[in-house]
Formats: structure tokens, C-alpha cells, sequence
């Protein structure tokens, strides 16, 4: 088959989940031999994008202005000059200019359109972009169903389900690799940072300091366990939400007031995660709201480390198929100091190994997703 030239389009490249997986497809199609080349309006991780391979295009297609729209005969003129085989939208926005441009053109000139549904928008004309691909890629059977759901062929007649293909997000094993162990220096220099952990059961929620990721149920939890006499200490891993820094105060001061300065830390933004993970005794998932994927499950469990969490969303597919046991209903504190309890106590069952969500079968299978529109050519 003849090599592919693939055209990934997205707000902008600084961080995000979004953002990892186009620069992760963009890896795999050089790879592959295929040309690969990615639409935004830059950012922090343009500089990676071109050092492995890929081509960048400098366009701000994420502005949230009627003069965005505008912008669809400049990418028409851009899709018929570079005649791409294949464009990916990975964005409300940017999909909407996308297919305004792609619309237009004649069917024979045009390249295939696919899009990817990363997580579950609100529901509405606008949010219906993201289902409008001749393929629909959702990141897991949660944004499927979310699909199914909220945009059900009876009123959506081109979203037949076949159309509609699962590809899970994936991890790389040997960027978390199983029973890792930190090395001497960094245990060192991160316990002289946080003693409060030393000789203690650490507990750790990951996430941004965002009202969704469940930090109060979080802070219940080791209280309920302190009073248990469990020796345990709670690390909160993430930076705080610059547009909500009431939120972190808010958080800060529920600590200071339940007495738990010495058991609860506040570590920041971390680039260590994994060392981080590897020694935690279990890592909680606490989310309010269900994640359509939920990384932050998946990479302590390919870890082996336990996870507690509320079995919504995409961390119930996880638990389900790694950890069973670390699966309790949204919102019972009650149920996860429980199954933390059982966890620290030795009595429960081995995290399973990953060998569903992999990031070689994520690219694998989007880009034979890709070579589909071609197979009879």
C-alpha cells in the first residue's frame, strides 16, 4: 500500500491528553513510513512534533470567535495544494472549520475525515462535529456508549454504528514499567522534601486541583483511616487550577481545619509521577464526574500498584479488567477507606498485568483504521 499523508488537527500543542496522543500517532505514521503533519497554533511541544519526524502548520483554528469559521476556504485552498490521504479531528473547533472545508470540495478530490470523540462534551449541534467523521474513533466503550446515547442514528442517520470504531488510549510498558522501583537518589532527595512520609502508608490522589477529582472525599478518606489507626499520610499530586485558585485555598484550609497538616501534602505539578506511583501503597481515583479514559488509573496499575476508585466512566473499564477489587461506588468514601484498609492489610488479589490499554495498539490500530479507506484502491 502506498505510503499515507496524514493531517492531525488540534487547538494547540503545549500539554494534555489530547495533545500526547497526536504527537504519539504522529510517531507512529513516521514510523510507518507514512508523512505526517500537524495543524495548531504552536505551542511547547512543537519542538518534539518536528524532532521525530513530523511536519507542523502554524494556524490558529481554536480561537473561539465567528471569524475562526472564516477561516475554512484558506484550509480548503491548504487541503487541495497539499492533498492530504487522510485528515484527523481531534477538536470541536478546529473540526467544525475542517469540515466546512472538506464539504466543499469535490467528492473525488477530497481526503477521508476522521475524528476522534477524546471525551464527553456537552450535547448539542455544536458538540456533533466530533461524530461527523466518515470514521469515528471514541478512546473508550464509556464515549461509545456516550456516542450511542446522545447521538443515536434515528436522529443522526450517518452515525450507523459501524462507523463508530473503539480505540483505547494506551500506555507505554516501558515508560511504566512493572514493579518499578525508584532509584536511591531520587527516594533520597524526595523524602528530604516530604519527611511526613517516612515510615508511613502512602496514599496518593493524582490530578489537577479541580472541585471534579474528589480531593474532599480524598481527605475524608485518610481521616477515616487515622481514626482506624492506620499510620497513613495522603499525597495530593497536581498543580492548582489557575483559574480557580479559590479552590486550592478551599482544599488547604479543610486540612488545616481537620488537623491533618502532617498527614496530607500538597507536592505540585510533578514530572515524577511514576516514581511517585511506585511508592504509593495505593493510588485513588475519586473523581465527581466520569473520565472518558482515566491515564491516571492506568498508569499505576501497569505499575502493579493498586488503585482505588469509582467505577464510572473509563476508570470502571480499567479497574474492571486490571483490579476488580479497587472498584467502588461514586461517592462511598465509606467503601473506599474499606477497600484501602484491605489493600494495606496484604488481602487483596494481585493487580493483573495490562495487556489491553498499550500504546503500540493504540497507533496500531489507528493507523490501520487509516489504511481502511485505501484497502481496495
Amino acid at each position: 500500500m502506498k505510503p499515507l499523508k496524514v493531517l492531525q488537527l488540534l487547538p494547540a500543542l503545549d500539554s494534555g491528553g489530547v495533545e500526547r496522543g497526536t504527537l504519539e500517532i504522529a510517531r507512529a505514521l513516521v514510523a510507518a513510513g507514512h508523512e505526517s503533519v500537524v495543524l495548531s497554533k504552536g505551542g511547547r511541544l512543537v519542538e518534539q512534533l518536528q524532532r521525530e519526524g513530523s511536519r507542523h502548520i502554524q494556524r490558529d483554528l481554536g480561537r473561539k470567535s465567528p471569524a475562526t469559521f472564516l477561516q475554512y476556504r484558506a484550509l480548503r485552498t491548504l487541503f487541495e495544494q497539499e492533498r492530504f490521504d487522510v485528515i484527523h479531528a481531534r477538536s470541536r473547533l478546529p473540526a467544525w472549520v475542517a469540515w466546512l472545508a472538506w464539504r466543499g470540495m469535490p467528492a473525488h478530490a477530497r481526503p477521508h475525515f476522521v475524528t476522534t470523540v477524546h471525551g464527553m462534551h456537552s450535547v448539542s449541534r455544536y458538540s456533533a462535529i466530533m461524530c461527523a467523521g466518515e470514521r469515528v474513533i471514541a478512546v473508550s466503550d464509556t464515549v461509545r456508549d456516550f456516542i450511542r446515547t446522545h447521538y443515536p442514528p434515528s436522529r443522526w442517520p450517518h452515525l450507523a454504528d459501524e462507523r463508530i470504531t473503539v480505540i483505547p488510549r494506551g500506555i507505554d510498558p516501558a515508560e511504566f514499567p512493572r514493579d518499578y522501583q525508584p532509584s536511591d537518589e531520587w527516594m533520597a532527595r524526595f523524602h528530604t522534601e516530604f519527611p511526613q512520609i517516612t515510615g508511613r502508608k502512602v496514599l496518593t490522589l493524582p490530578g489537577r486541583l479541580t472541585r471534579l477529582k474528589g480531593h474532599h472525599d480524598f481527605i475524608t478518606l485518610v481521616r477515616t483511616l487515622l481514626s482506624d489507626g492506620l499510620d497513613v499520610v495522603g499525597l495530593i499530586v497536581g498543580g492548582e487550577d489557575p483559574k480557580r485558585p479559590g479552590y486550592a485555598k478551599e482544599i488547604r484550609e479543610r486540612v488545616q481545619a481537620d488537623g491533618l497538616g502532617e498527614r496530607i501534602v500538597f507536592t505540585g505539578h510533578r514530572s515524577d509521577v511514576r516514581e511517585i506511583y511506585a511508592i504509593s501503597d495505593c493510588v485513588l481515583s475519586l473523581s465527581s464526574t466520569p473520565e472518558s479514559f482515566g491515564r491516571t488509573v492506568l498508569e499505576p496499575l501497569a505499575m502493579g500498584r493498586p488503585v482505588v476508585g469509582y467505577a464510572h466512566g473509563g476508570v470502571a473499564e480499567i479497574l474492571g479488567e486490571l483490579f476488580p477489587h479497587g472498584a467502588v461506588a461514586k461517592g462511598d468514601v465509606a467503601a473506599a477507606s474499606r477497600s484501602v484498609r484491605s489493600i494495606l492489610a496484604g488481602h487483596a488479589e494481585a493487580v493483573r498485568v495490562n495487556h489491553r490499554f498499550l500504546l503500540g495498539e493504540m497507533q496500531s490500530e489507528t493507523l490501520s483504521l487509516y489504511s481502511f479507506f485505501f484497502q481496495n484502491h
